[in-house]
């Protein structure tokens, strides 16, 4: 599959700095910030600053110093928000993609949610 990155979406807008945000954690690869629209008490949102569309495009593309610092900056804004186990009580990860996965924005995001029960993940449809 051929990644087409769209340099106009929301969050290529914010990595700019066209577009004001409410950062959480800034690193050198990654941002994270809080969700304008949250679905849960906490809500924010972790993007790399590179182009990348997907997490399957972000994992065969992007340097081995983004994708540790991808990750390493979710798990601190997890400790930050004392979301993680072991000073919370939990917290989902979702990260959509394409049309089945419902992704709204073409640049890869995780939602990172917590603060009240979550229900199960899906519901099976019939």
């Amino acid at each position: 599959m051929a990644y087409v990155y769209d340099d106009q979406n929301i969050f290529a807008k914010i990595l700019r700095g066209e577009i004001p945000n409410s950062t959480v954690l800034e690193t050198k690869y990654s941002l994270a910030f809080r969700d304008v629209a949250p679905q849960a008490p906490d809500h924010i949102l972790v993007i790399p600053r590179g182009p990348y569309v997907t997490f399957d495009h972000f994992a065969a593309n992007a340097t081995d110093a983004e994708i540790v610092d991808f990750t390493r900056t979710i798990g601190d804004v997890c400790r930050m928000t004392t979301l993680d186990p072991d000073n919370g009580d939990g917290y989902r990860l979702i990260a959509n993609a394409g049309d089945h996965g419902v992704q709204d924005v073409p640049h890869l995001h995780v939602h990172i949610l917590g603060g009240r029960v979550l229900g199960r993940m899906l519901s099976s449809t019939d």
